[in-house]
């Protein structure tokens, strides 16, 4: 009988094995659970696409126009199931695009895959499969129409399309892919500042602009235009100063310098390295580290119908220097009052805001900034500059649910070792662990002949 009774038991658990087993299989065509072990979660969705999702209100459809031979439409639909995970209504339709080469002529598709994107009565277009390019794509379907931001160009500014190191290319083919236009403003051939412009940069000018410039400037600013000025310590007079009066505020002489910088690593003392910033818009949240590199002061000299905020600020070891700064001897810097240098905080970043003059606006945006070479190619990579730009654009441009877009960017994967390191490295998986291999494998035939 206890045999019986041991049988019994042992064909019950085999039998509650199976019935567990068959739930966990039904559970699993009812539930899904997903879990990225990968560093960074390299193969989900970034932080940024998921706020960018969570900004578009609405049903999201992707044609695509691949074929159906091979493994492609496979493929696209693997990339878009990301997506679709975190936004349901974001849905996915095939097109054959040998059905209606017609058809295809007239939308323009001439890249096997190619994507068109339709959100309410917009549509974005996309040749190349990628997270970023599918995010910047889904951006400008939030923002709308492309944004037409015009750069002053022909008194020395910084080139929008060169590849030098003051020139700001990198930045603005950035810019370019999340929906901004960049257009050349010349005043040697318009008098004034084409309409349908959403913003005008004033990139580090080095040449005084003709009068007739700074008065075009100073119109579209007082007819409730939206403006960034970046500029520079310099002791020049570039007829900028009507400018500077409509905003009401004044670039202070010298360049910033900071004494605590050292302690940072950065042995040029006009490199100002910025961790937390003044409460504004533009910098709620932001905790990444930005680097300007010689950097001009501001003051706030009226209010001139402006709400201004200092968004941008140097700590309190730094001071304005009127003397040469020679990077051999920063020792020899010295604070020097009698001569009228100012001492830190310091503010070299405004932000201002106020009701708009035009009809057509509620609300006009500025940004005056002491220093341009931030966005330049050479500095452009350098901790939260780039994510900073982007955040200025936006909020200058009135793309308030992008400011607060998380930094995008790829985790830094590379490894940096010294060549002992690198020695070490080699002869351990070369030479030791082979030997110890052997030595473990020895070990055990002596043990077993032992026997």
């Amino acid at each position: 009988m206890g045999m019986l009774f041991r049988r019994l038991d042992g064909w019950l658990f085999a039998l509650l094995l199976l019935l567990a087993a068959g739930a966990i299989g039904y559970l699993s065509t009812r539930y899904m659970h997903e879990a990225d072990w990968t560093a960074n979660g390299r193969t989900s969705l970034s932080a940024e696409s998921r706020a960018v999702l969570a900004q578009l209100h609405g049903p999201v459809e992707i044609v695509s126009y691949a074929n159906p031979q091979g493994d492609l439409r496979q493929t696209v639909a693997g990339f878009l199931q990301r997506y679709q995970t975190v936004k349901p209504d974001f849905s996915l339709r095939f097109v054959d695009p040998q059905q209606d080469p017609a058809k295809m002529r007239e939308l323009g598709i001439t890249v096997d895959g190619a994507l068109i994107l339709h959100y309410q009565d917009r549509e974005q277009r996309l040749d190349e499969l990628s997270e970023r390019s599918l995010t910047n794509a889904l951006e400008r379907l939030i923002r709308g129409n492309d944004r037409i931001v015009a750069f002053v160009t022909g008194d020395g500014e910084r080139r929008t399309d060169g590849p030098g190191n003051a020139d700001l290319g990198t930045f603005i083919t950035q810019l370019e892919g999340r929906g901004m236009r960049a257009v050349p403003l010349n005043f040697a051939q318009v008098t004034d500042v084409p309409q349908h412009t959403d913003l005008v940069v004033l990139a580090s000018p080095t040449l005084a602009l003709p009068p007739g410039a700074v008065h075009a400037l100073v119109n579209y600013v007082q007819g409730g235009g939206n403006l960034l000025w970046l500029t520079e310590p310099s002791n020049d007079d570039l007829g900028l100063q009507p400018l500077a009066d409509a905003l009401g505020v004044h670039v202070l002489p010298g360049v910033l310098v900071d004494g605590s910088g050292a302690a940072l690593g950065l042995h040029d003392p006009r490199l100002i390295a910025l961790g937390d910033y003044p409460p504004q818009a533009i910098t709620r949240g932001f905790t990444l580290t930005t680097l300007f590199p010689q950097v001009s002061a501001l003051a706030q000299v009226s209010q001139a119908g402006w709400g201004v905020k200092s968004f941008l600020r140097s700590s309190a070891q730094s001071w304005t220097e009127f003397h040469p700064v020679d990077n051999n001897k920063p020792s020899d810097i010295r604070f020097d009052a009698s001569s009228g240098e100012l001492k830190g905080p310091l503010d070299f970043g405004f932000a201002l805001s106020r009701l708009s003059p035009s009809p057509d606006k509620s609300e006009q945006r500025a940004v005056v900034i002491g220093d341009g070479d931030f966005l330049s190619n050479t500095f452009l990579g350098n901790g939260g500059n780039r994510a900073l730009g982007e955040r200025m654009f936006d909020w200058l441009l009135g793309d308030d649910k992008l400011v607060d877009l998380p930094p995008r960017g790829a985790p830094d994967r590379l490894i940096e070792m010294s060549q002992v390191e690198l020695n070490t490295i080699s002869i351990g998986f070369l030479i030791a662990l082979p030997a110890l291999l052997l030595l473990i494998g020895g070990l055990i035939v002596w043990r077993r002949r032992r026997r």
